[in-house]
């Protein structure tokens, strides 16, 4: 469970979830020759953010991918038809398969393919994956743009922010919304706090929990808050909705970057001041020009890194 006290962000300009991050992977221009190579940002199925990045070194072509949150991970193959207009990447995931007792006897692996096409700066990608029934195909069709290449860490004494203003209100969820909206939503106010409650019912079907996001949309922006975890709790705060601050109770480990505070499988903190569970937390986050900074707990521990 999380509890989001206090929300505050002053506001540049817009676009809060327009990605513009270029994450995991070396800057480079893409090759004259190949125009898929370079970073992409996505527009998935269901209005949520994601990520890509094609590479061809050591020989190889390779590519890695987000997909909506989570981390930024490899996929399983890359490849380009013979006239090289057309990008070909797989990504597979188990599937068990489970008797009347519910005892897993057969682990089966259904592969995902996604082509892209593209036209300068924009792609057009298509997802198909079998149904985990095995009945029928899933397609999907989907948008990406290129990402520019990373700019100079700003100088941020010299940043110069608009007015600020609450994003939460403390009475009910005006001003956000489900970032899918087929999805449930956990989110409530109770005593004026923000709460998430992604309860799982015994013997009942899986209910799929969706983000929540802002109305409105930020570019450069710098976002204070509060937050409080239960025992094992585990959140984030999305920036533009690709950048993920971890938001987690990991009160005693070592500095990791999946643990309170860090770019999400990006970004290790310098620091691990994280409290235990229970207790209050303070976040002030700073992006501007594809460069974070984090402070957790008044302590700095991501400086302005892209």
């Amino acid at each position: 469970m999380t509890n989001i006290q206090r929300l505050v962000r002053s506001a540049r300009s817009t676009f809060l979830l327009v990605p513009l991050l270029a994450v995991g992977l070396p800057a480079r221009a893409a090759a004259a020759d190949n125009p898929f190579l370079g970073r992409w940002a996505l527009t998935i199925p269901g209005g949520g953010a994601g990520w890509l990045g094609v590479t061809q070194e050591h020989g190889y072509y390779d590519a890695s991918l987000l997909w909506g949150g989570g981390s930024v991970v490899p996929v399983d193959s890359v490849a380009f038809n013979d006239e090289g207009d057309t990008l070909y990447l797989t990504r597979s995931h188990p599937v068990q398969r489970r008797d009347a007792n519910g005892k897993v006897i057969r682990t089966q692996r259904f592969t995902e393919l996604i082509t892209a096409k593209a036209d300068g700066d924009d792609l057009t990608l298509t997802r198909i994956e079998a149904r985990a029934n095995g009945n029928g195909f899933v397609r999907e069709e989907f948008s990406g743009k290129r990402i520019p290449p990373v700019p100079p860490a700003p100088d941020l004494s010299q940043v110069q922010f608009g007015d600020a203003m609450t994003l939460f209100n403390g009475k009910d969820l005006t001003g956000w919304r489900l970032t899918n909206p087929n999805q449930v939503s956990g989110w409530s106010v109770q005593d004026g706090l923000l709460v998430n409650r992604p309860v799982q019912e015994e013997g009942q079907p899986h209910k799929s929990y969706g983000n929540l996001r802002t109305d409105r949309e930020f570019e450069d922006f710098n976002l204070t808050l509060e937050t409080r975890l239960s025992k094992g709790g585990n959140s984030g705060v999305y920036l533009r909705g690709i950048y993920e601050v971890q938001v987690e109770d990991s009160y005693g480990e070592p500095a990791d970057p999946h643990h309170m505070g860090a770019i999400y499988s990006r970004i290790t903190p310098s620091a691990t001041v994280e409290k235990p569970a229970g207790e209050w937390q303070t976040l002030d986050i700073t992006l501007v020009k594809r460069h974070v900074t984090v402070i957790l707990n008044g302590t700095k521990i991501i400086d302005n890194q892209p």
